[in-house]
C-alpha cells in the first residue's frame, strides 16, 4: 500500500496508507481528510475533489481523460498546471511517498 500524504488548505497534514486501485478521493473521505467532498460519489461530475499533485504522483499518472479535463477547465476553482481530480486517481505501488495539496475551497 503507498503513503500519500493529504495537505490542507490550513496547514493540516495526513498521511494515508492507500489500497492499491481506490481512488485517492475514495482514501480521503474514508480517513475524515477535510477538503475533499467527492459530491458526485467519483463519478468525475463536480470536481469537489480538485487537488494539486506533486512531481512524484504526476511522473506515473496517465494524461487527465477528456472528461476531467472538462471538469478542471469549467468548474474547478484556483486551478493550476497540476490540478487533478482525485476521483481519477487510482492508487499505485509508484505513488509512495507522493503529497497531494487541496485547494482553499471546492465548488
Amino acid at each position: 500500500m503507498p503513503n500519500i500524504t493529504f495537505i490542507e488548505a490550513n496547514g493540516q497534514s495526513t498521511t494515508l496508507d492507500v489500497p492499491e486501485g481506490w481512488s485517492l478521493m475514495q482514501a480521503a473521505t474514508a480517513n475524515g481528510v477535510e477538503g475533499i467532498l467527492g459530491e458526485c460519489g467519483g463519478s468525475c461530475a463536480c470536481a469537489t475533489c480538485h487537488c494539486y499533485v506533486d512531481d512524484l504522483m504526476a511522473k506515473v499518472l496517465a494524461a487527465p481523460a477528456q472528461g476531467e479535463l472538462d471538469m478542471l477547465e469549467n468548474v474547478a476553482d484556483e486551478r493550476r498546471p497540476n490540478s487533478r481530480l482525485a476521483c481519477q486517481i487510482k492508487a499505485s505501488a509508484a505513488m509512495d511517498g507522493a503529497t497531494v495539496r487541496l485547494p482553499a475551497t471546492q465548488e
